[in-house]
């Protein structure tokens, strides 16, 4: 392609297809985040849970909640990889969107069937997991080096627009909820899917549809495992293999972490001290492959660092769908209102905040010489999420001294978090595209998507660890309850990556990796 042509503002005009994408993603938000804030809930005066006893029905309607989560965010590594290697992008949005279809569908007719529910569950994680890391990644494709400047703005009106479907999803499936019970509830968000997938496949012929990419003898795997084999393997395989061995080890507490956790765990392990062992080593991977692929090989490595370092804000911001809600539940409120319907705040917020960050607060920062990098953004977003859950912190302490809390109080944590999810949320979709070399952009995607996967572990080990009888008693002595010992907690759990998150972001080498005219 010829390169020399294109604008030196690169501001040439919107792609015509990125409307379809935009109706698609404000739809499929819509299903997915209906039926996700009514998930705790529902679960929690459902039959799913009735084998329980009562005082024991929301820890476990959060950690099914955390759960799905988890799936949700860790099926993009498979959604991506099928897409980069064998179908592209396009394709596969377009089963995997079959599939969310149908696991809706399970959700509707199954409500008192534990296994259709949770079959339905798990299709919705497969279709909704698949597809995340595609559908931004396919807005990408749509831009070139004549209209990348354009891109932004995109990815922002990309984000607000899922906040919109979002906001009435929020405010309407509760009220759907109590008055016309599940199978409307879920229902509803089913159609909404549907129609997601008739507006995508009505764009078909417009798209800009880039081929996967065939096998390649020097991809990111082929690279690292060359890294850490060559000349014995050394310091970078010996890393590598105590990952291997904790990950094995993690297993062995399946019966007190649970098959996910475990798994994830052993996840994690695998991918820190697999990175850690490559990075070592990468230098013994040239001359058996390129310099450009172990330069790129050594580029994914940096932005994995900055993605683990994202994983706890996930830990807080994912909690506002069970930790919150069921705070909201000892509130005082209207009869006519569900604690649920706070999470329409969120979205509300984002639709306001994001507009105004590009509008007044980025320009004026830069009047005043602050320059407004996207690693700034996501360091100060961990921050302000940790301070929402000091506030959220303090208003548990008020009801755990019998104090009568009116919801209205929760608003203030909820724009804390919320203004630190448009920093961190929306800044991490355009950071991840352009950090991406194009063989990658699918996994990379998928990478930053897991980073919520792990993000939603550290609440499930933390819960874990509580059920400890020596963590418990040690958290009793000190006088508050363990709901406000764990807001505390992951408050400070934030505060202080977000302070090791802005020493890495001062080395980090900014890359540019759109693709040519």
């Amino acid at each position: 392609m010829n390169t020399a042509a294109a604008p030196t503002d690169a501001s040439g005009p919107m792609p015509r297809q990125i409307p379809y994408i935009i109706g698609n993603e404000a739809c499929e938000r819509f299903s997915f985040y209906g039926m996700r804030n009514i998930l705790v809930p529902f679960l929690v005066t459902s039959m799913m849970l009735a084998y329980a006893p009562l005082a024991e029905r929301e820890g476990l309607a959060k950690e099914i909640f955390h759960t799905f989560v988890i799936g949700v965010y860790f099926f993009p590594l498979i959604g991506g990889w099928i897409s980069d290697r064998f179908f592209g992008k396009y394709n596969t949005i377009f089963w995997l969107s079959v599939v969310y279809v149908i696991g809706h569908g399970f959700l509707a007719v199954f409500e008192d069937n534990p296994k259709g529910f949770y079959t339905g569950l798990l299709l919705i994680a497969i279709g909704s997991g698949g597809i995340k890391p595609l559908v931004s990644a396919f807005v990408g494709d749509q831009f070139d080096q004549t209209n990348k400047a354009k891109a932004k703005i995109v990815y922002d009106v990309f984000y607000w627009t899922i906040n919109f479907g979002s906001f009435f999803a929020s405010l309407l499936m509760p009220f759907f909820l109590k008055n016309y019970g599940a199978s409307v509830a879920f229902g509803i968000p089913g159609l909404l899917m549907f129609v997601a997938l008739a507006i995508f496949w009505a764009g078909r012929d417009k798209y800009v549809k880039l081929a996967p990419t065939p096998p390649n003898p020097h991809s990111f795997i082929n690279v690292v495992r060359t890294a850490l084999t060559a000349s014995g393997g050394g310091k970078g395989l010996g890393i590598a293999l105590v990952g291997a061995a904790l990950a094995v080890v993690s297993f062995f507490y399946i019966g007190t972490l649970g098959l996910v956790s475990s798994f994830c765990l052993a996840l994690v392990f695998v991918i820190a001290f697999g990175g850690w062992g490559a990075s070592v080593n990468l230098d013994r991977a040239r001359g058996a492959h390129p310099d450009e692929a172990v330069n790129g090989v050594r580029a994914v490595l940096r932005i994995l660092i900055v993605f683990a370092l994202v994983t706890p804000f996930w830990s807080l911001f994912d909690q506002k769908a069970s930790t919150w809600v069921l705070q909201g539940q000892e509130m005082a409120k209207p009869d006519w209102f569900q604690a649920a319907q706070m999470q329409a705040l969120n979205p509300l917020l984002v639709m306001l905040i994001i507009p105004f960050n590009n509008l007044v607060l980025y320009p004026a920062l830069r009047r005043m010489g602050f320059q407004v990098t996207a690693l700034r953004r996501m360091g100060w977003g961990i921050a302000f999420s940790g301070l929402a859950w000091v506030a959220a912190g303090m208003l548990q302490l008020a009801l755990d001294g019998g104090d009568p809390v009116s919801i209205v109080w929760q608003v203030l944590p909820y724009a804390l978090l919320t203004f630190g999810e448009v920093l961190v949320s929306a800044t991490g979709l355009e950071f991840a595209y352009s950090q991406a070399p194009q063989p990658m952009k699918g996994t990379i995607m998928s990478f930053w998507l897991l980073s919520v996967t792990v993000g939603n572990l550290w609440v499930l080990l933390t819960n874990t660890a509580l059920r400890n009888d020596v963590v418990s008693a040690e958290v009793a002595s000190w006088g508050i309850s363990e709901t406000a010992f764990l807001m505390f907690f992951f408050a400070a759990f934030a505060l202080v990556v977000a302070g090791i998150f802005a020493l890495y972001a001062r080395h980090y080498p900014m890359q540019d990796h759109y693709r040519s005219a």
